[in-house]
């Protein structure tokens, strides 16, 4: 059997908000940005958790239920540097940790070496526990019972690090530890063994299953499935019959079954896609707006893979309407890239295919399938054209000495 952990830090930018500003700290904040810019929550501490406010909310609903709240615009760099002192922490206790976000990531305790000992140093474990430890076979009580310290000083060392406090749930795979983790917060620490797993949520509501969204919850009712234990139980064929591939996995979670591995990362944390996203002042309908705010969003992404030596071939939009419903849609090129233009056109295409007409709230702009530049060539466009790569270098040149705006490209500003 494994031990995996997963470690979720509680309410992560707005306690990192805290730690930067002291005052903050007891109050009700929330990280989601200027009023002005009808931006979203993107994460609540605790006390403004009481009063309703939730990560994904309107900052002016968010305002409304709580009117003492404080809003601070993001700062992902922030962020990001904190994040990456974590996971430095993590490393320290197995070199096999896996980020999942920028605030929770797995961990393979199994081999670790402080698990092993905590193993070894139990009452009545025996002189061959050394031994047991690497190969023979133990009960999955014995070994989360074991991993317990382990767990608590990885808690205890990530608030030295960084004055910020984390949850942690084990189990013997990732999606019993990721639920595990839910279980209980802040500060928690949940080990569940697999029966443990299903004794907890098997009578619980369907819907608080990792991966199980709001039209699944409804579209499971009709079925008869209204908790965790009755989709475990239900028929796996009529399930795929109905869901395809989803109905196998939805009831492998209902089972507690996972045999994904926890994927160590070695140079950092993995980039998979760049974008940017901008939330409208108003809603706009208007085409041309639009365009502007696609093309300067296309110029920063380019901008921004170059800068950090990346390509990538899958472009993608994010459009948001007025009634929040969103739209992701995306587009394969058959070669790699870093080319605004390219990004742009791709984006624009995208857009009047999948647009409807309605006004927006919010628009954005990613690129994925991202490899390092020094490992992959430029495709033939930019071989032949050396007069255009050229200038692509001296714009880069300019705002990294100017900023972003000494040059914005025509047709970028409304």
């Amino acid at each position: 059997m494994r031990v995996v952990a997963h470690v979720d830090m509680d309410a992560f930018f707005a306690s990192v908000e805290e730690k930067m500003n002291p005052r903050l700290a007891g109050h009700p904040l929330a990280v989601g940005g200027d009023l002005k810019r009808r931006g979203v929550v993107s994460s609540a501490n605790y006390e403004a958790r009481k009063f309703g406010v939730r990560a994904g909310m309107p900052n002016a609903e968010a305002v409304r239920l709580c009117p003492d709240l404080t809003l601070v615009e993001g700062n992902p760099q922030k962020y990001v540097h904190v994040s990456l002192q974590i996971l430095e922490v993590l490393k320290d206790f197995t070199p096999i940790v896996e980020p999942f976000s920028i605030d929770e990531a797995f961990l393979d305790l199994t081999g670790a070496p402080r698990l092993l000992q905590g193993t070894a140093g139990r009452k009545g474990a025996g002189a061959d526990a050394s031994a047991r430890a690497g190969a023979g076979p133990r009960a999955p009580e014995e070994l989360l019972d074991a991993a317990i310290p382990v767990a608590r000083a990885i808690q205890r060392a990530i608030h030295r690090r960084t004055d910020l406090s984390a949850t942690i749930g084990m189990g013997p795979n990732k999606y019993i530890a990721k639920m595990a983790s839910g279980v209980e917060k802040p500060r928690g620490l949940t080990p569940l063994t697999q029966e443990g797993y299903r004794r907890h949520f098997w009578p619980r509501d369907v819907k608080e299953l990792w991966g199980i969204g709001e039209k699944t919850r409804i579209a499971l009712e009709k079925l008869g499935i209204t908790t965790v234990g009755q989709l475990a139980h239900f028929p796996k064929e009529f399930l795929t019959y109905h869901f395809g591939l989803n109905g196998d996995r939805m009831r492998e979670a209902a089972l507690g079954e996972d045999e994904g591995e926890v994927v160590p990362y070695y140079r950092g944390v993995p980039v998979k896609s760049m974008g940017h996203e901008f939330t409208l002042s108003q809603d706009v309908d208007s085409r041309e707006r639009i365009g502007a705010h696609l093309l300067r969003l296309s110029d920063q992404v380019g901008r921004r893979m170059r800068h950090d030596g990346y390509l990538g071939r899958i472009v993608s939009v994010k459009l948001r309407d007025s009634k929040f419903h969103t739209t992701i849609r995306q587009r394969a090129l058959p070669y790699l890239m870093n080319d605004e233009s390219l990004i742009h056109k791709t984006s624009s295409a995208l857009l009047d295919e999948n647009w409807d007409g309605r006004p927006l709230r919010l628009i954005g702009v990613s690129v994925s399938g991202l490899v390092h530049s020094g490992n992959a060539e430029q495709p033939s466009l930019f071989d032949t054209d050396e007069r255009r790569r050229k200038m692509i270098e001296a714009v880069d040149s300019l705002r990294d000495r100017f900023g972003d705006t000494a040059l914005v490209r025509a047709g970028a500003n409304e």
